[in-house]
């Protein structure tokens, strides 16, 4: 910094910041502050959409006159549910006009990222990549950068993951020169989780879903790699063009309302405002994990609602674990089953298909069950309250001093007072704490009626009455969250686990 300028105010690279252009002087900040004309935050979203296959969500609308139809830019975040074998591809940005014009950005069912596109019944387009994304706890930031004027047919269409361009691919169809990109053509039918006419919905999260009409932009127009480098959202602060649209996601009344000047707001079919999440790119929520996935269990809701249809115990849970600070989350009982069900921690460490429950053979876990009883390590506590459907079992799970604190509807069990701290009153003691990797975790079985739970770290795929959020002010929660206690993400996991 020089000392006759009086100094200088340059980029702030904080992806919740505004993102400043050029360099300002410390006086110029101070007239401009004062005459209102200092930049303000652009638009940045602090929520994402959730889309479930089942119920066949998707957003639609018509495109208008576009800009220039051979070059667009396509980004968005994405955070995949479970589909199972068999349950075909995750569409997420699809025009479909028939069987011969289409094009589709999406997953694979073999958990590859996909762009494809006929024009008159000839492929035209198809980008498979080698790499597998399989990652369920995951937020992906794609870009698909188009400008089909480039002489050299790679530069045509461009994919980028995380802000790393994929060169890698198992199929490399590109387009001809001055193709038309469909997506951005002009007056077609444009869906975002839903392909046209089949049943290939997405399951997952989307936020942040931009697209530019008109220009072939870098990932970097969209993040930026923070201080620990990880790719991270920032705010999109140039043109759109005439098609051009961005969805925020932020009114939960109107969830494809677009957040642009242009005003291309998409028709929202069957996503309610329980669809809205604030789990997004930033505050990475705990979702149930899947990939323990056996049959007769099915995962919807973003990962959150877990089914089992099997008369053999299966397992869910979380995938985020815990050696150290103080979490909580609330399980709501959909249907209880006729079987038993286990609420409580497991060290997934342990964990095989034969001991497919909260309450294993081994010391590493603690289990409430509906019948009223408690398992801690190897003893059994009885007379505790029943739960049944309808009832939400929360827990408060101190890893600092070693103890999980159960409450039904809000009451703790046994008396319990999560900030005991040390003396643990009314807690139950968790084995080994501190050098054992744990999770919140949910176990049943299908005995005549299949046994639905929903998980709530903070992010619920449910309606909720009243509404609590942690010391940070994350999640939302039916009850209130203890003190010193947090939701279960990757923001406070970062500050406290």
């Amino acid at each position: 910094m020089s000392s006759d300028n009086g100094g200088i105010i340059g980029v702030v690279n904080d992806p919740t910041d505004t993102v400043a252009s050029g360099v300002w002087q410390q006086e110029e900040q101070y007239e401009a502050k004062v005459n209102g004309t200092w930049p303000q935050r652009a638009l940045f979203t602090t929520n994402s959409a959730r889309f479930n296959s089942g119920s066949s969500d998707y957003l639609s609308t018509t495109t208008g006159t576009a800009t220039n139809t051979d070059k667009c830019t396509i980004s968005f975040w994405v955070k995949r549910g479970f589909k199972a074998s068999g349950d075909g591809d995750h569409k997420i940005i699809a025009n479909y006009t028939d069987a011969n014009n289409r094009c589709f950005i999406f997953i694979t069912g073999d958990n590859q990222f996909q762009i494809f596109q006929k024009l008159g019944g000839s492929t035209t387009i198809s980008l498979k990549t080698n790499r597998l994304f399989r990652d369920f706890s995951a937020w992906y930031h794609i870009v698909v950068a188009v400008d089909t004027t480039q002489g050299t047919d790679t530069n045509r269409i461009k994919l980028y993951i995380n802000g790393v361009q994929e060169t890698s691919f198992a199929t490399a169809t590109y387009p001809s020169q001055n193709e038309n990109f469909r997506i951005n053509e002009s007056s077609v039918s444009l869906n975002i989780g839903r392909p046209g006419t089949d049943t290939e919905y997405l399951n997952g999260y989307l936020s942040e879903v931009i697209l530019i009409d008109g220009q072939q932009l870098a990932p970097t127009s969209f993040g930026v790699s923070n201080s620990d480098g990880v790719w991270t959202p920032i705010p999109y602060t140039g043109t759109f063009g005439t098609n051009g649209f961005n969805l925020q996601f932020e009114n939960a009344a109107a969830l494809g309302e677009d957040s642009s000047s242009n005003g291309n707001n998409f028709t929202v079919n069957n996503l309610t405002s329980i669809d809205q999440s604030t789990d997004y790119p930033v505050v990475n929520y705990a979702t149930l994990n899947p990939l323990n996935q056996i049959s007769s269990v099915a995962y919807s809701e973003g990962n959150l609602k877990f089914t089992n249809s099997s008369s053999t115990n299966r397992l869910a849970f979380a995938n985020f674990a815990m050696t150290s600070g103080k979490f909580y989350c609330e399980m709501k009982v959909v249907t209880l089953g006729a079987n038993y069900t286990h609420i409580g921690l497991r060290n997934i460490g342990s964990y095989t298909l034969t001991n497919a429950y909260v309450n294993d053979p081994t010391n590493e876990k603690v289990s409430y069950l509906n019948d009223g009883r408690v398992f801690i390590s190897g003893a059994e506590t009885s007379s505790m309250p029943t739960y049944t459907s309808g009832d939400i079992v929360g827990m408060a799970c101190d890893m600092d001093n070693g103890y999980l604190y159960y409450h039904k509807n809000g009451t703790y069990i046994n008396s319990g007072n999560p900030a005991s701290g040390g003396s643990g009153s009314g807690g139950f003691d968790i084995y080994n704490h501190g050098n054992v990797d744990y999770c919140f975790a949910v176990s049943n079985s299908d005995g005549g009626t299949d046994p639905v739970i929903d998980a709530n770290f903070g992010s619920p795929p449910y309606s909720i009455s009243s509404g609590n959020a942690d010391g940070n002010g994350y999640g939302n929660f039916e009850y209130a969250v203890p003190s010193g206690y947090y939701a279960l993400n990757t923001k406070n996991l970062a500050e406290f686990g």
